[in-house]
């Protein structure tokens, strides 16, 4: 792939570094130990000595590790602590970092399902969790965990469209997780995340989207505006109806009210006219009395609209008549 790119990480030459330190190490030695050997033989005793000690004497870091071989074969894998080498028969192998590695790889172009051509960058956490395998497990391992990154983010877009690409963003990264563990494990490298950077689609599809996403957005709000006119309006309906219903009950209410207060009027203008004439019987009216009252009677009579007026030619009768029936209501 000539496109990837590792962010200035460079672990794919761990397997030289020491090769070349130590050729000039042993060039600067070989120079020290002629000049030495003409100046002095005893110093020159005394400095090989140290030189041999400080160049196979090594001290390991933390999160750290060397692979050493022994006459071209691997021996055994440093960790961190003071370590020596023996002389001509050791060398170190390589040095690697033990650490999380963020590998941030350019987009890399992929087919959807319905022949869509779009861009996908990843992200791929890493760490190398046997040296041994990661040093002899393959050539270039970082490249060739890149190769396999594109590959498979190939394979796994291809069998989805475009729209569950776009949407399928946790199902991809889990997928391609476990794809590159399994792949990688050969090699000594466990992957432990594998992140979806960035989808670009095409120009004219991402206008399309776009144009779908506002549609949509005016589609769901003209929804919303009418639900809210279809709420109000039948809240507006339930409050009229409300209302007609409490003006009917107070109507009603009130018509009860005024019926019960005229038949209770009517009750007490009837019991008060019983009073009356039960008190007129107490008081046992002569015959004065009720001819005064027929007179009257005949008064009230007059003042009314009628034209005509019928009197009666005895009226004495009457008061008699009248007085009769009070001594016979008497008994």
């Amino acid at each position: 792939m000539n496109n990837l790119n590792i962010n200035k990480i460079h672990l794919d030459e761990p397997l030289n570094c020491y090769h070349n330190n130590s050729i000039v190490i042993k060039s600067v030695y070989l120079i020290a130990l002629i000049v030495t050997f003409i100046v002095s033989k005893p110093v020159f005793v005394i400095l090989l000595i140290l030189g041999l000690i400080l160049y196979h004497v090594r001290i390991v870091p933390q999160a750290r590790a060397c692979v050493i071989e022994r006459l071209g074969a691997y021996h055994k894998t440093w960790e961190t602590g003071l370590h020596v080498l023996l002389p001509i028969v050791d060398h170190i192998a390589a040095e690697m970092s033990l650490k999380e590695i963020v590998l941030d790889f350019e987009p890399q172009p992929v087919i959807t399902k319905d022949n869509v051509t779009m861009q996908i960058d990843t992200v791929v956490y890493c760490q190398i969790m046997n040296p041994k395998l990661y040093a002899y497990g393959v050539e270039r391992p970082i490249s060739a965990l890149g190769n396999i990154t594109a590959t498979t983010l190939r394979n796994l877009v291809g069998d989805l469209e475009l729209d569950e690409t776009l949407t399928s963003r946790d199902m991809i990264n889990d997928k391609m997780r476990v794809i590159l563990d399994e792949a990688t494990d050969p090699w000594g490298i466990k992957v432990n995340r594998v992140e979806i950077k960035n989808i670009l689609p095409p120009k004219d599809i991402q206008e399309s989207m776009e144009k779908q996403m506002r549609a949509e957005r005016e589609r769901r709000e003209k929804i919303l505006q009418a639900e809210g006119d279809k709420k109000s309006a039948v809240l507006i309906a339930e409050g009229e109806k409300e209302a007609m219903v409490l003006r009917a009950v107070a109507k009603k209410e009130a018509m009860i009210a005024e019926a019960e207060g005229v038949a209770e009027s009517l009750r007490l203008e009837a019991q008060a006219k019983a009073d009356a004439i039960r008190l007129i019987n107490d008081a046992n009216p002569s015959k004065q009395y009720l001819t005064l009252q027929s007179y009257e009677a005949l008064e009230k009579v007059a003042n009314g609209q009628a034209t005509k007026l019928i009197v009666p030619s005895d009226i004495q009768d009457v008061a008699g008549t009248l007085a009769a029936l009070s001594e016979t209501i008497k008994k």
